[in-house]
């Protein structure tokens, strides 16, 4: 055997229709929802008020689930939150294409411990910006969750890898009630304006050529498309202060997940609440 045939292929180097070993239910839910909104926006290019509004509070609900619930409280264990609110929050999160908690968490932890290196899942130094936006979703193998998240291991979590599934499918045709352009604009549309504003994390906000070989970057303009996922757009700060539960950390960096966060605590649904670490 060759040198180069003995080399181990890296899954960015893969062709990019090639799903990893269990993957292919991932890329045949990527290609359906893309497929779908683009026929909606065909057949529905201005949606009613009622329809649009709902698609928003959807879409609202899924960026504090990911937000607040996945990578602040579950992935970083920066607070603790109350258990109905911590598993709505989760529902919501899968509801807007999120994933399951136990592998979102394996994967973001692996990220933070891997990161910019080959080793990394999701990053565009090594596979570019395609690869880190979304062909990972398909084509990264499955993490170790025993490794990277063993205390999340229990079914209080791991029902919602089964579950996840079928919420999806509710997530899909829920909108169908109010007709064919809820159907589109509620289900797939909002889906994948969910997915991709949750994507830009891992490839936008990764873009940065700094001294330190740090790639993380804040990006301002990235908030507000967010919508209540706004937080997530200052990536730098988070690189570097991961343990704090406050991603704005300036006055001026609106963070609507610690604005919750905030919120919950002065009420006392949340608490032991990490904040940033003080500058020197």
């Amino acid at each position: 055997m060759s040198e180069g045939a003995s080399q181990e292929i890296r899954p960015w180097e893969r062709p990019f229709w090639k799903p990893a070993r269990g993957k292919s239910p991932v890329l045949f839910f990527l290609v359906l929802i893309h497929v779908l909104a683009i026929i909606g926006v065909i057949l529905f290019p201005l949606p009613g008020l009622k329809v649009l509004g709902i698609a928003f509070l959807f879409v609202a609900l899924g960026g504090l689930g990911i937000t607040v619930s996945y990578h602040r409280l579950l992935a970083h264990r920066t607070l603790k939150l109350n258990k109905f609110v911590e598993q709505f929050l989760i529902f919501w999160a899968i509801f807007n294409a999120g994933g399951a908690p136990v592998s979102w968490v394996a994967y973001h932890r692996h990220h933070h411990s891997h990161t910019d290196t080959p080793d990394d899942i999701s990053s565009p130094k090594q596979g570019g910006f395609w690869w880190a936006h979304l062909r990972w979703l398909y084509q990264s193998p499955s993490p170790d969750e025993q490794k990277w998240c063993p205390e999340m291991r229990r079914p209080f979590y791991t029902f919602w890898t089964y579950a996840q599934a079928p919420v999806l499918l509710l997530s899909i045709c829920c909108g169908a009630v109010l007709g064919w352009q809820g159907f589109f604009w509620i289900g797939a549309i909002r889906l994948v304006y969910a997915l991709h504003m949750q994507c830009v994390v891992n490839s936008l906000t990764h873009l940065d050529h700094a001294q330190d070989g740090n790639s993380s970057k804040n990006v301002w303009w990235l908030g507000p498309l967010q919508l209540t996922a706004w937080g997530e757009n200052w990536h730098r700060n988070h690189h570097s202060n991961a343990g704090s539960a406050r991603l704005g950390l300036r006055w001026w960096q609106p963070d609507v997940g610690w604005y919750l966060i905030y919120a919950l605590e002065a009420v006392g649904l949340a608490n032991n609440v990490k904040r940033p670490r003080e500058r020197s």
